[in-house]
């Protein structure tokens, strides 16, 4: 019997929590500590397996720091050779030329790079180190050097709201393929009082859906459903088409993917909905991940969104927004419970998105 549940397009894979920075607002709270019991290099590729075996995402290398992991070329290039499109998210402070042909040889497709300022100042405030700004940038020029793809991916706080122009024109200057903005979830290390307001949130994905109309980069926001409700109102209003790309780099189908297009491994094996939404969906050392992503509870309740409590269960586009699961779990204790950073009032039942 054919499964009717989509494959994930997007699965992020913590290949290890450790890490050489101390960021602020470390979704994982990564220490230079290594946890017990991270897969081993045939657990890892038996995951990569399993992943084959159930579909053909986009594989998201990632931390921590994926490349204090010393088999991280050898799993990038199994993964590579298994078919998956495989990339890797990095602080880029280890970068070396000899690392950046390593990747290329592994077959990665693009390297994200994190960069939460356009100066030293603001990113090593968030980093935990000095110097961290210096050695991303340095870390840039080699990928740059060696024909290695990077974007850019900033996370979103009062600590650098006012600052996130200038690090989308930093990023373009510096050769970047693509901007992607990240709003802060309180989750490990990341704390609710960092967080902007809704209104400046709703501030600022205003902004970035005018950046979008002639930006030469591809831009994407993330940890932000409600720039999905934002794009549909401001296209209405100015009588334009949405086009929307569903695979790829680019994809911009609906909101939180979590649990529908995209879901975040552990180091040690345990599946989330995301990196942020911290409701266990099982472990792939004690259950096949297909019947994980197919079966665990938290996922078949993300994908109905009658299911969805408050506001978010009573708006016309809880469909294609859906609001963060994460941020209604850090306030309520309820994925399933209204997005409590989103300023929009939803119409009176009857009145749909065509109205």
């Amino acid at each position: 019997m054919i499964s009717m549940i989509k494959a994930p397009r997007l699965i992020a894979w913590e290949l290890t929590a450790g890490c050489n920075l101390n960021c602020v607002h470390c979704r994982g709270a990564s220490t230079s500590r290594v946890p017990a019991g991270e897969l081993s290099t045939k657990a890892a590729k038996h995951f990569i397996d399993e992943v084959v075996e159930l579909g053909n995402p986009i594989l998201i290398l990632s931390g921590g720091e994926p490349l204090v992991r010393p088999d991280v070329f050898e799993l990038a290039r199994y993964g590579t050779d298994s078919g998956l499109r495989v990339v890797l998210a990095t602080n880029a402070t280890l970068v070396t030329p000899e690392i950046a042909e390593k990747l290329k040889a592994a077959g990665v497709q693009r390297v994200s790079v994190s960069l939460d300022g356009a100066n030293a100042k603001t990113h090593d405030s968030f980093r935990g180190v000095p110097g961290a700004f210096s050695r991303s940038l340095a870390g840039i020029r080699v990928l740059k050097a060696a024909g290695l793809p990077f974007q850019i991916n900033t996370t979103v706080s009062k600590r650098n709201l006012e600052e996130i122009p200038a690090t989308f024109e930093f990023a373009k200057e510096i050769g970047a393929v693509a901007y992607h903005v990240f709003f802060l979830v309180p989750t490990g290390r990341g704390q609710a009082a960092d967080e902007v307001s809704p209104v400046d949130y709703e501030r600022v994905l205003n902004w970035f859906y005018e950046q979008q109309k002639s930006a030469n980069i591809q831009l994407k926001a993330t940890c932000a459903p409600h720039y999905f409700r934002i794009m549909r109102q401001r296209a209405k209003k100015e009588g334009i088409e949405i086009s929307v790309k569903t695979h790829g780099y680019e994809a911009m189908t609906k909101g939180c993917l979590g649990g529908t297009g995209f879901c975040f491994v552990s180091s040690v094996g345990e599946v989330f909905p995301c990196g942020y939404l911290p409701v266990l969906a099982g472990n792939i050392k004690e259950q096949p991940f297909k019947v994980i992503w197919e079966e665990a509870e938290v996922f078949k309740k993300l994908r109905a969104p009658e299911e969805l409590k408050g506001k978010c269960g009573a708006c016309e586009y809880k469909s294609v927004c859906g609001g963060c699961r994460a941020r209604a779990y850090a306030a309520t204790g309820d994925y399933l419970e209204a997005e409590p950073y989103c300023i929009y009032t939803p119409r009176k039942k009857g009145q749909g998105l065509d109205d």
